[in-house]
């Protein structure tokens, strides 16, 4: 469970973060939507303990992110380009998360093999620095990089975010294979209202930090959501 409590983050006397309290349970596929500057990211920052808050704490499986690390061995996450090595190949960035993670090189190769159809033969074998490749590939390797080691908590800011239609839907569909798992808890920060409908169980939406609607998951929520952002 990720929990949170009384978190702010202010910004030159702008605050971008007021959220009191919410808990995140187990096993869950969340989804956090929002226009620019809603706090999506911030939000996401804080839970991984990159940006430190104004006031209140976060909670991971019980332990304040800001004052242990043991939540990190259960915990990955990719948010954008600069999580990557830049001048590491895929497979040596692949390779070198398995060491951090405790994984060797077959338990990697056997995860990487199930994702042929996502990496859609431009990842692996190519002989190009991650630097190199193009933001949606860059975004390809990010996102497989989390899933190993099999991390109970997994957080994507804008996954769809350059990936073409064909990678979008597989996409979905190796999420929803995750949620599946009541041990994996996912968290997805998405502009796309259709794919993070499809993919999240829970939906919560922030207005310039403030959390301001906690939907769960049915045949209505899409149309409310639109309803909400075509104010």
């Amino acid at each position: 469970m990720i929990t949170i409590y009384n978190l702010t983050k202010i910004y030159k006397g702008n605050t971008v973060l007021n959220i009191e309290h919410l808990e995140i349970q187990k096993g869950k596929s969340f989804g956090l939507v929002g226009n620019n500057g809603a706090g999506k990211t911030t939000l996401f920052s804080t839970l991984l303990d990159l940006i430190q808050p104004t006031t209140g704490y976060v909670e991971n499986n019980g332990i304040k992110v800001n004052e242990s690390e043991e939540w990190k061995s259960i915990t990955s996450a990719f948010i954008d380009e600069t999580f990557l090595i830049g001048y590491l190949t895929s497979e040596e960035y692949f390779y070198f998360i398995g060491e951090l993670r405790g994984q060797k090189r077959p338990d990697v190769d056997a995860l990487l093999s199930k994702f042929e159809d996502f990496f859609h033969g431009e990842i692996l074998g190519q002989k190009k620095y991650l630097r190199d490749l193009s933001k949606g590939n860059q975004k390809k390797v990010g996102i497989v990089a989390t899933l190993i080691g099999n991390p109970e908590v997994i957080i994507l800011d804008e996954p769809f975010a350059n990936l073409d239609p064909t990678t979008q839907i597989r996409l979905k569909k190796i999420i929803k294979e995750l949620s599946a798992n009541p041990n994996t808890t996912i968290l997805i920060s998405s502009h796309d209202l259709i794919h993070v409908t499809e993919v999240c169980e829970r939906i919560v939406v922030l207005d310039k930090g403030v959390v301001v609607k906690d939907l769960v998951t049915s045949e209505e929520t899409l149309k409310e959501l639109e309803g909400h952002f075509n104010k």
